[in-house]
């Protein structure tokens, strides 16, 4: 088979199928996409390459390959992504989640460690993938995850429900709609992109909404929003837990120190880059 050429109809099977797609896009994405459209362990498609591929599963496999080789994110095509040993639903509504952000779950984790019943707010929580894991992981929590995009609430709402976490959800646009509510702990993965950069004409991101992304000319303005507004809905003692960009470790903790937070820090991810910050609310004087 030409590196171009489709198989035949009558000769499709799972290693043509793959060797074509190979031609187009990643190996792994075209063995996720593959699994996805035939609906079975990736085992399958190792033990059985001979295996003939129905036509309605090859024209649909095409259809897909084509997508992603256009840039389309293989989450978004197959519907999913996992976080934390967990599948989440994900659409175009939401981030894709990212090992990045299971930082702040194993951050947050520690912070309360041998804590039972925490309060604790997820803000912008996109697909949910924050609330329900910290929810099923944590020791009888009461979480509260709250979004702008009603959209991305059906998704995170969708996710908790299939999982089986209690989370409670809210449509605010940060703070505005919680009151007088306090917490133990705030986690946010807020948008932290730069208006110009170049990254959002690259890869799976330009795919991703814009508004969960971007956040002013340097970035900052959410995260600035986040700091400047946490203490009123921390008990004394409440932990603030951030992620951020690579290069926003140092500015951020300038954020936190100017509002008063205590016992601020960075934590770096699995490359090595400060990936989020943080600091305790120990009141005004603290």
């Amino acid at each position: 088979m030409h590196a171009d050429a489709q198989p035949r109809q009558d000769e499709v099977d799972i290693a043509s199928a793959l060797a074509w797609a190979r031609t187009r896009i990643d190996l792994m994405d075209a063995r996720v996409l593959l699994r996805h459209v035939l609906q079975c362990a990736a085992s399958r498609l190792v033990a059985f390459p001979e295996q003939r591929i129905a036509e309605e599963d090859w024209a649909a496999y095409r259809a897909f390959v084509e997508r992603r080789c256009a840039g389309e994110p293989v989450a978004y095509l197959v519907g999913q992504r996992e976080f934390y040993g967990r599948e989440f639903m994900v659409t175009p509504a939401v981030l894709i989640p990212r090992p990045d952000t299971e930082l702040l779950v194993e951050l947050a984790l520690g912070h309360l460690a041998g804590r039972s019943g925490a309060r604790v707010l997820d803000m912008g929580t996109g697909s949910g993938a924050l609330a329900v894991t910290l929810a099923l992981e944590m020791d009888a929590p009461e979480v509260i995850a709250l979004d702008r995009s009603r959209e991305a609430l059906w998704v995170a709402m969708a996710n908790a429900a299939r999982l089986g976490a209690s989370v409670s959800f809210v449509q605010s646009d940060w703070f505005g709609a919680l009151g007088e509510e306090q917490f133990d702990l705030i986690v946010a993965n807020p948008p932290y992109v730069a208006a110009a950069d170049p990254h959002l004409e690259q890869g799976d991101v330009r795919f991703e909404p814009h508004g969960a992304l971007v956040s002013g000319p340097q970035g900052l303005d959410d995260l600035q929003t986040i700091v400047a507004g946490a203490p009123a809905c921390l008990i004394d003692g409440g932990w603030l837990l951030m992620e951020h960009g690579y290069d926003q470790a140092v500015a951020v903790r300038g954020l936190l120190a100017d509002a008063g937070f205590a016992a601020i820090a960075s934590w770096k991810d699995l490359a090595g880059i400060e990936r989020a910050s943080g600091g305790r609310w120990l009141g005004r004087g603290g």
